[in-house]
Formats: structure tokens, sequence, C-alpha cells
């Protein structure tokens, strides 16, 4: 055959390739299995250990592998195979236009910002084109006539580039560049920072045309010092203080005022705003001293409305900050301060750190020694000039951390932090500080956090679930084909040993998603095979040589694979260009395993099968049982297609019914929300703790929040969901809601059981396992992307359709079929989603599951009418009905052994496969047996229906007593 030369060496060179990428994987999990056999579950003799065998080289000849590179080297698994962190970082837009405008007060700039936050909630536009419609809208509402370039907004000295004639298209040309490139800075910065914790393998990237950075630490247990490190802007501030005596007037019409109007601003009116204070405890250079537990209370007063109007002249900008922590003499309250602000709140000092590092006080305290810039060093000499006497606030991110008097001014930029720090934490901020500071606020819109033990588990169930499936597609196809099912199997093994080596090579990572994509994979390479074989025999069955056959039967089959392979690529493409984390992974490895498949399963495969044949050497396509399975077979499909017709018809108006009147169970990618998989060491009633917890999750204005709890896998375990506080996007949210669920399942959890051991649970401890949050934005741009995938495919598909059999009917065929297929799967899951004992929420992977669907339906449907259209050229003497039937006959046994195979596969995976993809394979299996259906009952019959002229012409072969003739005639 011709290019066996090539596709020879391709197959070596890839082969070469694939294995030395593979081998640090291997070698780096042989000497921790070594170091786990001598250490058991002790980590400090486990680190010994691993230290001990790193020092071991293994010499192949072509390579010398050592742990530590090795390690560097190996394959990444992800969250979910692994254990670790994720968040998604949001850069706050705001901030860095109010930066650019040099925080301009103009009204119409102040009214478009505000406009615009509102705005984003529900776009999936960037912000700063959200800004720019907004500010042209209201410039326009109130005939203000202002230009972008104006010295009012952007046309200050921060942006040199902008003259006063600069148009406002040039102006949101290089705005937009500016962002960016604060951006890439924040990028720059945050990688810094993971850098200095010692994160194995990190992944940092940021999301194209957002100002979003996605960022994946796998092993890291403790979220809140990542989110912590990740969040902190580093932006060091220096204010002046106000005193006692200039705010106690106001406190005291404070104190009158909640006796009158408390309910208004948020407490109980006989609350005594005073003795929150503590004004008699207080020590530092604060204005109060509160208790932990009244801190809610005191910042509800102060920034009500009530307490805002109130405000007298000489506080009319004051920021009302507390301490980053207790101070070491009363453990059990925060300090509060007032500092003096301005109409725009920018700092008097506002400079970047040069350098940090650890240091001692004259009484062996831990303090933080800083150098300024030049920029912040000159302010900060004028303000200490200003303030001899008088004290100053050092504060990070809104938190004040120390506010000493200042005794001379300090004109070097040199200061210091003392705020009774432990070594850990003065440490923490070094690092922070020594990465450089974030050119504007950021938040978490999005974090998933999977335990150790979690992680450990779904690799096991995927293990076992691949195993499974992979034999029960080795036993089928050499009980079906014989001999060249072995050829088949050794084709999909180098295809496996293929599509690891890639990804390993690509520097992908895997995750769960990305197994259930190879196993599919594994079932597209059995359908590729079946093709041919199917081919295969029909040419032996007319009398042609074994040698013959084989060649006529891949020359027949390479039409319907190409388009086979082609619609699930495109449907792989669409998932990874639309498609989100778990989704991405999914798609990636399918989409190499579909290369790779046809590579091996049609290339290779080839070269091995007629390198046998022409040595003269026989090679079966069939067993005893299986030679004349689906010969003879042939069916009325098109006659019978009315009653498919009526089946579709009821079905599809109850899945459309119990879609108006029951709805979906929405997961929390839709709507925004908190996810908590929490392990208990004893059965407990979902029901119950729902009760409970729903009395616990409730807002300021006293109504309940949503809060659901169901049994997750086995009834010692549980998937809580909430919205509690999802708008809030702080780090003390994610807090306050851990600290209320610790509470409510307090009384479920074992007795010693304290809120940090609930938080960072392992295999040995009842608590969280897993977590995940989704901010209403990340829910929002979702939600968009998933039906943007879904009608790209369908959009796709139906182009592809067009192209490739030139006659819309093939077309609407398809897509009617493909719709057909959708409104099942999501009538399936509204109608069940309340009884099934596994997660049946209409989420990211609900979408990922229906568009494979959709690529495997069309699969399908791709076979038969590649049929037809051979048919159509060949046997032109047959009435059109006939035509078809006798097409869909001849491929039910590729329909028969690619569905059962497939099936059987999804089976093994929904079964053995673990908890979080049993909702994903429900739909797969709801949408591969209809999708089987479909593609006989709907998509050809909505093609026959539409490509029949009514005429009647005479009657050859098999067929229907229908005698419309072909439309081509």
């Amino acid at each position: 055959m011709q290019g066996k030369g090539l596709i020879t060496i391709v197959a070596i060179v890839l082969g070469l390739i694939c294995l030395n990428e593979l081998l640090p994987t291997w070698y780096a999990s042989k000497i921790e299995r070594q170091a786990t056999a001598v250490a058991g579950d002790n980590p400090e003799k486990y680190q010994k250990e691993i230290s001990r065998l790193s020092k071991d080289t293994l010499n192949l000849g072509f390579t010398k592998l050592y742990y530590t590179k090795a390690k560097d080297k190996e394959m990444k698994l992800g969250l979910d195979l692994k254990g670790g962190i994720n968040v998604l970082l949001e850069i706050n837009q705001r901030d860095l236009v109010n930066d650019l405008t040099n925080y301009s007060t103009n009204p119409v700039l102040i009214e478009a910002l505000n406009k615009t936050d509102e705005v984003q909630k529900n776009s999936t536009k960037s912000y700063i084109d959200n800004f720019f419609d907004q500010f042209e809208a209201i410039n326009k509402a109130k005939g203000t006539n202002l230009k972008l370039a104006d010295p009012e907004l952007f046309g200050n000295t921060n942006l040199s580039e902008i003259k006063y004639n600069t148009s406002d298209d040039q102006v949101k040309s290089i705005i937009k560049r500016r962002i960016d490139l604060s951006v890439g800075t924040a990028f720059e910065v945050i990688r810094t920072r993971i850098d200095k914790m010692g994160a194995v393998q990190p992944n940092v990237q940021r999301v194209p045309g957002t100002a979003r950075i996605s960022v994946e630490m796998p092993g890291m247990k403790d979220i809140d010092k990542v989110k912590k490190m990740l969040q902190t802007s580093a932006k060091l501030q220096f204010w002046e203080v106000q005193q006692v005596p200039e705010i106690a007037p106001y406190f005291q019409t404070l104190t009158t005022m909640v006796g009158i109007k408390g309910d208004s601003m948020g407490v109980a009116k006989n609350t005594n705003f005073m003795s929150l204070l503590n004004l008699d405890k207080l020590r530092a250079n604060g204005v109060a001293s509160v208790k932990l537990s009244d801190t809610a209370a005191v910042n509800k007063i102060l920034s009500s409305k009530v307490g805002q109007s109130l405000r007298p002249a000489n506080i009319k900008y004051t920021q009302f900050m507390w301490g980053y922590k207790p101070e070491a003499t009363d453990t059990e309250s925060l300090v509060l301060y007032a500092i003096r602000g301005n109409i725009n709140q920018k700092a008097p000092v506002d400079g970047a750190v040069e350098t940090a590092s650890i240091s001692y006080d004259e009484l062996s305290r831990v303090v933080v020694d800083m150098q300024m810039d030049s920029k912040g060093a000159k302010e900060w000499k004028t303000l200490t000039e200003k303030n001899v006497g008088k004290p100053v606030a050092v504060t990070l991110d809104g938190r004040v951390y120390t506010a000493p008097n200042v005794v001379n001014a300090i004109p070097n930029g040199r200061t210091q932090i003392s705020g009774n720090f432990s070594q850990e934490e003065a440490k923490e901020l070094v690092d922070v500080l020594g990465a450089g500071k974030l050119p504007a606020g950021a938040k978490v819109v999005q974090a998933t956090v999977v335990g150790p033990s979690l992680g450990q588990e779904s690799i096991d169930a995927g293990v076992i679930s691949f195993a499974i499936a992979f034999l029960i597609i080795i036993v089928y196809i050499i009980f079906y084909y014989g001999g060249a099912g072995v050829y088949a199997v050794i084709a999909m093994i180098i295809n496996l040993f293929y599509i690891f080596g890639i990804m390993d090579s690509g520097d992908f990572t895997l995750t769960l998603p990305g197994i259930a994509g190879i196993v599919l994979t594994m079932a597209m390479a059995v359908d590729t095979n079946v093709i041919i074989y199917e081919r295969t025999k029909e040419e032996l069955f007319a009398g042609k040589s074994i040698l013959e056959a084989y060649k006529d039967g891949f020359k027949h089959a390479l039409s319907a694979i190409v388009d086979g392979h082609l619609t699930t690529l495109l449907t792989a493409g669409v998932l990874f260009l639309f498609g989100t984390g778990p989704i991405k992974g999914f798609a990636l490895t399918l989409g190499i395993g579909i290369l790779m498949t046809f590579f091996t399963s049609v290339l290779l495969s080839r070269v091995m099968i007629f390198t046998r044949l022409n040595k003269g050497k026989h090679l079966s396509v069939w067993t005893a049982p299986t030679k004349n399975l689906f010969r003879n077979t042939w069916i009325d499909f098109i006659g019978k297609r009315k009653y498919a017709y009526i089946v579709s018809g009821i079905l599809t108006v109850i899945c459309v019914a119990s879609i108006a009147i029951n709805g979906f169970k929405y997961g929390i990618d839709f709507t925004g929300g908190r996810n908590y998989v929490v392990r208990f060491d004893k059965a407990v009633n979902a029901e119950d703790i729902e009760q409970n917890l729903v009395k616990i999750f409730k807002t300021e204005d006293g109504k309940n929040s949503s809060v659901e709890a169901k049994t997750f896998g086995n009834d010692r375990q549980l998937k809580i969901s909430t919205d509690y506080l999802i708008e809030d996007e702080s780090l003390k949210a994610d807090q306050t809601v851990e600290q209320k669920l610790y509470e409510g399942l307090k009384a479920n959890l074992p007795a010693n059981t304290t809120l940090h051991d609930f938080k960072s649970a392992d295999k040995e401890h009842a608590g969280i396992i897993s977590s995940e949050k989704v901010g209403p934005t990340v829910a929002d741009d979702i939600q968009t992307h998933g039906m943007l995938a879904v009608a790209a495919a369908l959009a796709g598909i139906f182009i592809y359709i067009l192209l490739r059999f030139r006659k819309w009917q093939f077309s609407l065929g398809a897509v009617v079929a493909l719709f057909h297929d959708a409104v099942i799967i999501l009538g399936a899951y509204s109608l069940l989603h309340k009884f099934m004992p596994f997660n049946m929420e209409i989420n990211q992977d609900f979408v990922a599951a229906i568009l494979t669907v959709l690529g495997y339906s069309i699969n399908d449907t791709v076979i038969i009418f590649d049929r037809i259209r051979e048919y159509l050229r060949e046997k032109k003497s047959l009435t059109l009905a006939g035509l078809f039937d006798d097409s869909i006959s001849s491929t039910l046994g590729r329909t028969f052994n690619t569905s059962f195979t497939t099936i059987l596969v999804i089976l093994a995976i929904f079964i053995f496969g673990g908890d979080n993809l049993r909702g994903f394979m429900f739909a797969m299996l709801i949408g591969i047996g209809f999708g089987t259906y479909s593609s006989i009952f709907i998509a050809s019959a909505i093609a026959y229906d539409f490509l029949k002229t009514g005429k009647e012409d005479e009657v050859h072969g098999k067929t229907t007593s229908t005698k419309e003739v072909l439309a081509s005639k």
C-alpha cells in the first residue's frame, strides 16, 4: 500500500517521543511508591525516604532519570485527581479606571462607573466596553458633551499619550491597551507570589478577553492562606489618623439615633452603640476597641444610610478601618481606626515597596522593615514632617497594621511595620510585598477545593472504570471480529499510549472528565474499526478475495469515518472554545483522542493488516457465532416512520410539559452559589440537616437563603448548596459561610472536631472534602457560553452536513434529530432530578454531555446518510423509500455494535467511575440510546419526507409498498 513506510516512520517517531515523555512520570511514581512502602502514613519519614531515594539515578542509556527532575516533568493531574485548590481571580477594573483618571470625581464618570457595576452582573461583555457604553449614554442624556480626553477624565498626567484633541475612539484603544497591560502585570505578580508559596506544578493562566486569571495549585490545602495571598493587592498606604476627640460627638449622635432608627440601621433599637465601642479599654491610637462578636453590628451602624447622613463636615470622608488582628493585650477585640480621607479617597502616600525583610525590634518582637521607591519616599517625608507628634496609620488592603506616633520626619523612605506578627505572618507579608503590588484589587469569583483523600478516591474510581471499560471492549471486539479484532485492540493500545504521551508532552492537565473523554475515545475507536470490518464483510459476502475485500472495505469506509471524526472533532472544538475548567479537559482529551484514533485505527491498522495479508496469511473478520448476524436483516423503517413520529411526539410533549411545570435543578455554575461535599463518621439524614441549616443561613433582613442538602454517594456523605452571601466575594464572606456551616453540622460531627479540622478533612476525619464557589457574574458567563456552545454546535453540524451531502433535506433531518435528542435528555433531567440518588443538575458537565451526545448522534446519522448517498449513485432503479430502507438495514450491524459497546463503556463509568461522573454519564446513556433511535427513525425519516416527490415509479428490489421515486429523477 502507498505511504506504508511514511506511516511506519511517523508511528515509531511518535512512539519514541511519547516514551521519552512518559518515563519521568513512571519513575517519579516508582520512587514515591517505594517511599510509601517504607514510611506508611508518616509524612516526616516519607520525606526523609524521598530525600534518600532522590540521590539514586536510573541510567537507560539514551536518558538518565532522577527523582527531582522526573517530578518536574511528570504528567500533571487535575484537582479532581490530586486534590488542591483552583481559583478564578478577577482584577477590579473599576480600580484601574479610577487610577487612569487619577481618581477623578467627575459626576458623569462616577455615575457611569456605578451603572457599569450593575450592568456587569448580567453581561458577558468586558467591563471596559460596558463602561464606554454607559458613559456615552449618560453623557448624551445629561447633554454634558464630555470627551474622554477631557482633563477631568483620561486626559491627565497619568496618560501622557492622550492629548486634548485625541478622539474618543483613540482614547478607547489606549485605555483598553493600558488595562490589558495592567492585567498582564497582575498576572506576573500573582505568578511570583505562587512561586514563593512553594506550590508544586502550579498552573497560572490568563483567561483571554477578560480581566480574569485562573490559578490551579494541586496539593495545596489551606484555601484561606491561598486566597489571602492572591487577593492582597500589596498596595501599602499611609494615612493621617483622626482620634477620639474628633470622632466622639459623632458616636454620641449615633448612639441616640440607634435607639430611634435601629431597625433601618440593621440592628435592634435597644442596642447600646457606645457600650459596643469599649472606649475605656482603648490602648492604641484608635477610636474604639470592639469585641470580635460585635464588629458586624458596628459595621452595619457605621455603613448604614442613616449613619452616613449624620456625619459632620470634619468626618465626611473619614474611612473607618479595623486593625488587621487583635492586640496581644486583648485577643478578643479589634481596634477601630478613623482614617482621615478625602473626596477621592486617595492616600497621601501610596508607593510600592522596593524591598521588605523580617527584622526584630528592641524588645525582640518580629517586625517588617521596608524601603519605599523614590516617589513613595518623597511623599512619606512630606507626611511625616506634617504629622510629627501625631499618629500615622500604615494600611494594607483596607486593614490597619500599625498606627504609631511620628517622632521625627523620615527623609529616606525607610519605615517599619510592627503588628504583633508571628514569624509565619511576617514571612507571608514579606512575600506579598516582595512580589510587588497588584495594579488593582483582586477578588475570587470562582473557587474549587478538593481534598487529597477525595482526589485519591477519584483516581481509584477512574482507573477501575477505565480498566473495566477497556476489558469490555477487548473481549467484545475479539469475540465479534476474531483475528481482525486483535488488530483493533493493538491499535487501541497504541492509541492510548499516544494520547497519554501527547498530553504529557504538551504539559496538559489530566482530569477526571479527561479520563471520561479518553474512554469515549476508545468507543470511537471501536466505531472506526466496526465501520471498516462491516464493509469488509460485505465485500467478502460479495465473493471477493480476502485481500481485495480488505482493500475495498478500507476504501468504502473512509468517507463515513472522515465524516464521523470531523463532526466529533467539531463538537470537541466547540466544547474547548466555550467551555471552562473540566469541560476544556474533556474536550482536549477527546480532540487528541479523535486525531490519534484516525491515525491508529485507519492508517496504522491498515499497515499492520496488509503487512500480514501480503505475506499470504489469512485474517478472519468474524467468528462462527457472529458471521451471519445482521447479514440478511431488512426492516421497513420508512413504512413505520409514522409510528416513530407518534412515539417521539408523545415523548417530546411530556418532556416539554415537565420542563415548563417542573423546571430544572440548576447547579451553582448557572446560578451562583457554594457547594460543599461533607463527609461524616456516621449515617445522617439529609432533610433534617437541611432544615437546621435553613435556620442558620439567614440574610441580614431575616429572610432565608437558599439551602439544599442531598445525599451524595452514600448516607455518610452530603452535598450542601447555598447562595448565602454569594454577592459578597470577600475572603471574610467565605469564612463566615464555613463558620455557619460548621455550627449547623456540629451536632453531627465527632465531639472533638474543631473548625480547622472541619475545613481540612481527610480520609480519617469528618468534614469538608471538597468545596466549590461560583460568583454570580461567572455563573452568568457560564450559562451564556453553554447556550452559545449548543447553538454553535447545531449550526456547525447543519452547515457541515449541507456542504458534505449537498441537500438541505439531510441537514434538516440531522438537526431535527439532534434537537429531539436534546429535548429528551432535558426532559429526563426535569422529570427525574428529584428522585435519582445522584446529581442531576443542569451545569457545565451537563452541557458537555449534551454536546458529546450531539456529536455521537450526528456520527451515527452520518453513517446512514453516507450509505444513502452511495445508493443514490448506484441504485437509481429503487424507489426512494426502498433505497432508504436498504441503506438503514445495511448499516444495522455497525449501528448495533457501536451503540452496544459505547453503552457498555458508559455503564462501566456510570457504575464504577465515582459520584462526580454519574450525572454526566446518565445524560450520556440517555443520549446514546435516543441518539441511535433518532438517527434511524427521525433524521432519516425527515430527510425522506422532504426529499420525496410524490410521483410513482416501478418498484425494484427489497422495498416498501410506498412508490415515491427518487427526487433526483
